[in-house]
């Protein structure tokens, strides 16, 4: 799986003008299954986001986790994440099959808010708005 996390103060989608998902403080997560990815690779990836320390102390320092600063997560579905980019025109054939990517989604929401974490969600599959106000910024690529 592969993820881009970025820091917000807050986050929303919508759909067709109708807002689906929003947080306050906590964490905007885009992220898209690949080819091959399994419901373990979604739960190792929830754990590390989970426990990952990108929130400021008191001292300023990134040393808290999500959970540790009572954060949330706006968890949003973003094939484009699988671009093959050799060419002119990106490819996303390495992005799972929507049917895949969909319950491998659906798990990875699961267990972040397994984790503890209040979740939101865009809208799987459709043409999304997503509006974000980055903290820091902070923006991290993963791949499990």
């Amino acid at each position: 799986m592969r993820a881009v996390l970025q820091r917000v103060t807050q986050a929303r989608v919508s759909v067709d003008g109708t807002v689906a998902g929003a947080i306050g403080h906590g964490l905007l997560i885009l992220i898209c299954a690949m080819e091959g990815d399994t419901e373990a690779n979604a739960t190792a990836m929830a754990a590390k986001i989970a426990k990952l320390r990108i929130f400021k102390d008191d001292a300023g320092k990134m040393n808290l986790s999500i959970r540790d600063v009572g954060g949330s997560a706006l968890i949003v579905s973003q094939f484009t994440l699988a671009a093959d980019l050799r060419g002119n025109r990106p490819g996303f054939s390495t992005a799972a099959r929507p049917e895949v990517g969909r319950h491998l989604y659906e798990h990875f929401t699961a267990r972040i808010a397994a984790e503890g974490i209040a979740t939101a969600n865009g809208v799987f599959g459709a043409d999304m708005d997503v509006m974000l106000h980055n903290d820091g910024p902070v923006t991290i690529w993963m791949e499990v």
